[in-house]
């Protein structure tokens, strides 16, 4: 028997329309919505609504709590959420750029990121954050 998906759905929508989503999707949904900005920024260089920088810091903030929730993570919950880390060479390709001048901007601070090893992770929101910080 299928589960009634349509009265589900209702339950998910507020009165004012807004929509519900439950802890245990905001990392999925965090997830494809970084992807699917961070394209579209790569594609017509425009700046992310302060709306939708909410929106994501929110799922970020609402995936970290769910993760706590199951015993997955330890220590108290940081004052902003943590996104994921991305190597120098993806956070490149997302910013349009060599490997070498994400290193840079890691190197200067002008990317949050940290070193382990000869390696640089940098902040996988960070790829959407500066383009919003422009816009404010």
């Amino acid at each position: 028997m299928l589960p009634d998906v349509e009265a589900a759905a209702r339950r998910l929508v507020r009165e004012d329309g807004s929509v519900i989503i439950p802890p245990e999707l905001s990392a999925v949904v965090l997830r494809v919505l970084l992807r699917d900005v961070g394209a579209r920024l790569k594609a017509d260089r425009g700046a992310v609504p302060l709306s939708t920088s909410s929106l994501l810091w929110a799922l970020a903030l609402a995936a970290e709590r769910a993760e706590a929730a199951e015993g997955s993570a330890n220590g108290p919950f940081p004052d902003r959420p943590v996104s994921m880390e991305i190597s120098a060479s993806q956070a490149a390709e997302e910013l349009g750029c060599s490997a070498r001048h994400a290193r840079r901007l890691a190197r200067s601070g002008r990317l949050p990121a940290r070193r382990v090893g000869r390696a640089w992770l940098i902040a996988g929101a960070a790829i959407v954050a500066p383009e919003t910080e422009r816009a404010a």
